[in-house]
């Protein structure tokens, strides 16, 4: 796909999670208009609570939710674990977690991906590129 193409593609959609606001202007900023040059502009959703979450998720598309594995009272893997189980076709999912250790709890909530806290911006927007090029190939 050149550059042109990935511009003038209908926008990918990305869902954050987290209870702190800090939290998700990282993930933003760390994954800015376009994570990798070879995708189109993403349209952001924010969500602070679980409830949100799962309303928005159940009446929107998305290409790709991002959720927080420390936000409370709500987890992300929680989330994570309940979408996979319940939505038909659920997007990818990737989960902040709090530490490397937390990895094999991610496996459990059937995460696609994890990136540790705290939020490495090129990290971030590797692994979320990555989701979101797997998640083009499939829909086409």
């Amino acid at each position: 796909m050149s550059e042109d193409s990935a511009t003038s593609a209908s926008p990918l959609r990305v869902l954050v999670y987290s209870d702190d606001r800090n939290t998700r202007r990282q993930v933003l900023a760390s994954l800015g208009t376009r994570p990798d040059i070879d995708l189109p502009a993403i349209e952001y959703t924010e969500c602070a609570t679980e409830p949100m979450v799962i309303a928005t998720v159940d009446a929107q598309r998305f290409d790709l939710l991002v959720l927080d594995g420390e936000a409370a009272p709500a987890g992300g893997m929680g989330i994570a674990r309940q979408l996979k189980d319940e939505i038909f076709g659920c997007p990818p999912i990737l989960v902040l977690i709090g530490r490397p250790q937390d990895a094999w709890l991610a496996t459990w909530s059937r995460a696609d991906a994890v990136v540790p806290h705290p939020l490495e911006p090129v990290a971030l927007a590797r692994s979320a590129a990555a989701l979101l090029r797997r998640r083009a190939s499939v829909a086409r």
